[in-house]
């Protein structure tokens, strides 16, 4: 992970197990490394390789597994199935968004793997749902099927029900864009036009035996929404499905709760997650973060940004930061972190952005305005002007998105830092 701080350069990459540190540089101001470090430690209680290997690793053994990965943590998810399985996984189809190294297949069954289009669907995805649909078909009834899904795949696959296009879906999402429409409503209507959502494909099982593990990147962790009800309940009554949810936000929020306080910082993670408008969340956050007592604030969720006609460059997490750069203007001890778990924010490749005290007057030395680029959605133009964007390639996870709030004096990290008479912390 790196954060773009002039005059730092923090260039990484991130593999497909977590904690792998391939390139480490390190920023002037302990504390946001600090924070870069606590979002790195949340990213590796949801990894998509550990969670899975982790619910796998003592089940019910089977002689012959077929494996379907879909969504953006497909390959890490995929990884770990291989870890707890070995050479049981007969088969493997792979469904996600970049081409990805697949070095860690090395000397297992070599995975097929599609590329689909996110967010907005095209006939990759068309192309890819149909050889999903096919690879069902093809069971054979001595295998045992294994679904794992996560955050992405109501793109990334579809089949379009009779009567709905390719453009039918891309609109919708489309219209998601600019009307911030929360992600369970935009799912539904997503189900509604698809021969393979809301179920569709578990019943298309026909109550045979199958298990299905998700990364949740939605509310309420309900495998009907996730991916759109991929591998959601079929209609009209129970299937054969065991289904379990392997990693959410939760647990990445709570996996940076527990680091902080092992450093010795006084933790606010309220339990609820959030969601709305990313300007009024990045000023409630900041204000939260100033007025508490607690020096290190934790939230998870998903927010929403409501596009102009003409928008800019950015995601809703560098909309939030950006707004919240606002009000801790000034505010020296202020610093907050909001980034996708996914590593990327809308159409950026960026994660979201990590703003301090400074972050608004940086932005005005480059000529430009933070209201200006807020009302115009161009927060990632903001953002790289004050060197605030944090990148981190594909992490293999997607359970939404952390903001982390730090309430700390440069000269308190020094004695944080002296307490635990630890190195500079690490960052991935």
């Amino acid at each position: 992970m790196r954060s773009e701080h002039a005059p730092t350069n923090n260039t990484n990459k991130m593999r497909d197990s977590p904690g792998t540190l391939v390139r480490t540089e390190y920023t002037s101001d302990a504390r946001r490394t600090l924070l870069l470090d606590l979002f790195q430690t949340g990213l590796a209680r949801v990894h998509g390789r550990a969670c899975v290997s982790q619910a796998l690793v003592g089940a019910e053994p089977a002689s012959r597994v077929w494996l379907a990965a879909i969504g953006k943590a497909a390959t890490a998810m995929a990884l770990g199935a291989y870890d707890a399985l070995g050479a049981a996984i007969e088969r493997s189809l792979i469904i996600t968004r970049d081409p990805e190294d697949l070095s860690g297949f090395t000397g297992r069954a070599t995975p097929e793997v599609w590329l689909g289009s996110h967010p907005v669907p095209d006939e990759r995805s068309l192309a890819a749902g149909a050889r999903l649909l096919a690879w069902v078909d093809d069971l054979p009834p001595s295998v045992s099927p294994l679904f794992l899904i996560s955050g992405g795949a109501s793109s990334l696959v579809e089949v379009p029900a009779p009567g709905a296009t390719l453009e039918d879906l891309a609109d919708l999402t489309r219209l998601s864009f600019t009307s911030g429409m929360a992600i369970g409503e935009l799912n539904a209507r997503r189900a509604a036009l698809s021969r393979i959502k809301g179920g569709r494909l578990a019943a298309r099982l026909a109550g045979r035996r199958a298990r299905a593990l998700f990364v949740s990147d939605v509310p309420h962790d309900d495998p009907q929404v996730i991916g759109s009800g991929l591998m959601g309940p079929a209609p009209g009554g129970p299937d054969g499905i065991e289904r379990t949810v392997v990693a959410s936000i939760d647990h990445a929020v709570a996996a940076v709760a527990a680091r902080a306080v092992q450093l010795g910082l006084a933790v606010h993670a309220p339990r609820e997650r959030f969601g709305g408008s990313a300007v009024r969340l990045g000023t409630r956050f900041a204000h939260e973060l100033h007025l508490g007592t607690a020096q290190l604030c934790v939230w998870g969720g998903e927010s929403t940004v409501e596009l102009p006609p003409q928008p800019g460059r950015g995601g809703r997490n560098q909309h939030l930061a950006l707004a919240a750069a606002r009000l801790i203007a000034g505010h020296s001890e202020l610093l907050l972190l909001a980034a996708g778990t996914d590593g990327s924010d809308g159409v950026t490749e960026d994660a979201g952005a990590l703003v301090d005290a400074e972050s608004c007057a940086r932005i005005a030395l480059a000529q430009l305005d933070a209201d200006d680029c807020l009302a115009r959605a161009d927060s990632a133009r903001a953002l790289a002007a004050s060197g605030d964007l944090v990148h981190t390639g594909p992490t293999g996870t997607n359970v939404g998105d952390l903001v982390i709030g730090l309430k700390l004096t440069a000269q308190g990290a020094g004695v944080l830092a002296r307490r635990h008479d630890a190195p500079r912390q690490r960052v991935l």
